[in-house]
């Protein structure tokens, strides 16, 4: 049996790509070094995980010690850090303009005596919401800073009235709120942008790789000994060329998963095999729409050029970065064309969900149709691989 494989057409064209791939290191380097390298950078920017820190500017028309301590409540806030004290609203609005801050705390004159009065003040919060992650950090840190201040008043204004301790809590926070944070408790920025983020830099060196690995064959006019050495057949002679780069790629995904559960903490709550089998099916549904596209388009340049875009859409419409339910229905059938759409679903199902194996069926077959698109193609890639018109172009 070993023997048999050992003489087959299958083990001659891989032998032949393994050669070729240990003479280029152009080839090399794409499949293997630029997605490990590209990994650790992404592990290096994102490695803090939570926003902290961001500058704001606090306007203290008031100064007075109620107004002194809401600074410094604002301040050991963990996502903000009171960089500037500005004389007026004015000032504060020509900081953010230039960019040096995110959010403006307004503290209103007359509101330590408002509020000794027995009356109420209002504290104007302005935030740069151009970035919307980041704005809504400033914004769930200072509202709850300043709830807690406000909560803190209330309570000392009850004990002054008599009131106990208990009493007083309760008068001044009459309802509590028990949240609880079930899939990403630390609000862990990493946990969201890094989990797709890392995966879509595997597929996008997944799908060019592919394209260029068997694009050259057509560019360089090296195709007809390709198939020469295939024996003819189309499919010998794709599936030997493209599989040493799956076993890459199939490296390149369990350094992806080592940083992402053992260095950035990602958790782990379902079953790995599940998601290391979806993995695999990621990458050949990659390589087989390579095959795709060059087959359509029967030119390398052309479609690494198409390549690039229909892979890093991928992010945006796979409803990680914006829900899918929000979209409009031309947009949600649109995020049914990317491959990574579906197997996002069962790497978040099954790594912080923990989704029981029904729930991921459907998204396995998905997998497996999009492969079987890229062999529908084996028939048309022999034409372009036999025929020389189309060999020697970009």
């Amino acid at each position: 049996m070993l023997k048999r494989i050992y003489n087959s057409a299958l083990f001659s064209v891989i032998k032949r790509e393994t050669n070729r791939l240990s003479k280029n290191w152009i080839l090399l380097f794409i499949t293997l070094i630029a997605p490990i390298a590209a990994y650790l950078i992404i592990m290096w920017m994102f490695s803090d995980g939570v926003i902290r820190d961001i500058p704001i500017s606090v306007v203290d028309l008031d100064n007075t010690s109620l107004s002194r301590n809401i600074i410094r409540q604002v301040n050991v806030t963990p996502a903000t850090h009171v960089q500037y004290n500005s004389g007026s609203l004015k000032d504060a609005k020509s900081l953010m303009e230039k960019g040096k801050i995110d959010a403006v705390v307004v503290i209103p004159e007359g509101s330590e005596k408002k509020i000794l009065s027995g009356g109420s003040t209002s504290i104007a919060v302005y935030i740069n919401n151009s970035n919307v992650v980041k704005g809504g950090v400033i914004k769930g840190g200072l509202y709850k800073t300043l709830s807690t201040v406000s909560a803190g008043i209330k309570v000392q204004t009850q004990l002054k009235k008599g009131y106990t301790q208990g009493q007083a809590i309760s008068r001044a926070v009459p309802i509590n709120l028990n949240t609880h944070l079930l899939f990403n408790p630390y609000t862990n920025y990493s946990y969201f942008l890094t989990l797709g983020l890392l995966p879509l830099m595997a597929v996008v060196f997944i799908f060019l790789g592919s394209v260029y690995v068997l694009g050259i064959e057509l560019k360089e006019s090296t195709a007809k000994e390709l198939l020469k050495t295939a024996e003819g057949s189309a499919t010998v002679a794709i599936t030997g060329k493209l599989l040493p780069y799956t076993l890459l790629f199939f490296i390149n995904v369990m350094v992806m998963n080592l940083v992402l559960f053992s260095v950035l903490g990602t958790p782990l709550n379902g079953n790995l095999t599940i998601i290391i089998l979806s993995e695999l099916l990621l990458i050949i549904a990659y390589q087989m729409l390579a095959v795709l596209f060059l087959n359509i388009t029967a030119n390398m340049r052309l479609s690494l050029s198409l390549g690039s875009a229909y892979t890093m859409m991928a992010l945006t419409f796979s409803g990680l970065t914006f829900p899918t339910m929000a979209m409009p229905l031309i947009a949600k059938v649109f995020s049914w064309i990317f491959p990574y759409t579906f197997w996002l679903k069962i790497f978040v199902g099954q790594s912080i969900r923990n989704e029981p194996l029904f729930e991921i069926i459907p998204y396995i077959i998905i997998l497996v149709a999009f492969i079987l698109s890229g062999v529908l193609s084996f028939k048309g890639m022999k034409k372009k691989l036999s025929d020389s018109k189309y060999w020697g172009k970009e």
